[in-house]
């Protein structure tokens, strides 16, 4: 991790580089931390890096341990099975209200995010296809007028990314990705909330279905309950 100076920014950039060093592998699973070893790695405070690992353990990424420090979690299948359940409840519905709510300026914000996909996707490039991924689920939830779903959407998007696993080239190529979102964008820009939303639900499970069976060696996943099709 790469020091950070004292910044009007500062607690929002600590919580940036400890969250991307927990996703990267670079503070690894399992492994455990002081809160002031991490402070002088990052060449800040300790009360930046304790409020932002408190963040990072109510998204279930670390856990403080008393008079020990904090300890980076192991994600397990069962544990991606019950994030994928919870985004089924979460983003589906929040989806179809961000499609009622959206304006021009945020459709237009949601085809310009897929756009940058779009490039990302024909110059092969993986990290920055899931950066606009990312962007483009957060704008969609913004949207739907919940502020509070977005982190904690982002959240349980970290800790999948934590497992250091992608459908990308194992289950499904970055133009098979780009296509699932394409059909949500098209659902949106044309106003129609229930297919918006129906076609959130079937992206996500998917790649909730393809990636549990491939970390899984087969496993079979059994989410519908979570958000089941109108």
């Amino acid at each position: 991790m790469e020091r950070l100076g004292q910044t009007t920014t500062v607690n929002a950039r600590v919580l940036d580089a400890l969250r991307a060093a927990v996703v990267s592998g670079e503070l690894a699973p399992g492994t455990l931390h002081s809160v002031q070893t991490l402070a002088t790695q990052l060449g800040v405070s300790r009360t930046p890096v304790r409020e932002a690992l408190i963040k990072l353990a109510q998204q279930g990424m670390v856990r403080f341990e008393r008079n020990r420090g904090v300890r980076v979690l192991q994600t397990s299948l069962h544990d991606l099975e019950e994030i994928f359940a919870l985004r089924l409840l979460l983003e589906v519905p929040a989806t179809r209200r961000a499609t009622q709510l959206l304006d021009d300026g945020g459709r237009k914000e949601l085809r310009k995010l897929f756009r940058q996909m779009q490039r990302a996707a024909e110059a092969d490039d993986e990290f920055r296809l899931w950066q606009y991924d990312r962007r483009f689920h957060e704008a969609l939830i913004a949207a739907s007028g919940n502020t509070r779903l977005v982190s904690y959407v982002d959240g349980l998007r970290d800790t999948v990314l934590r497992q250091g696993v992608s459908t990308a080239g194992s289950s499904r190529s970055l133009a098979d990705i780009l296509a699932e979102h394409e059909v949500i964008l098209d659902r949106v820009e044309a106003g129609d909330a229930d297919g918006a939303a129906a076609a959130m639900r079937r992206h996500v499970l998917h790649t909730a279905e393809l990636l549990i069976a491939q970390e899984g060696g087969g496993t079979d996943v059994a989410l519908d309950w979570a958000c089941p099709a109108p």
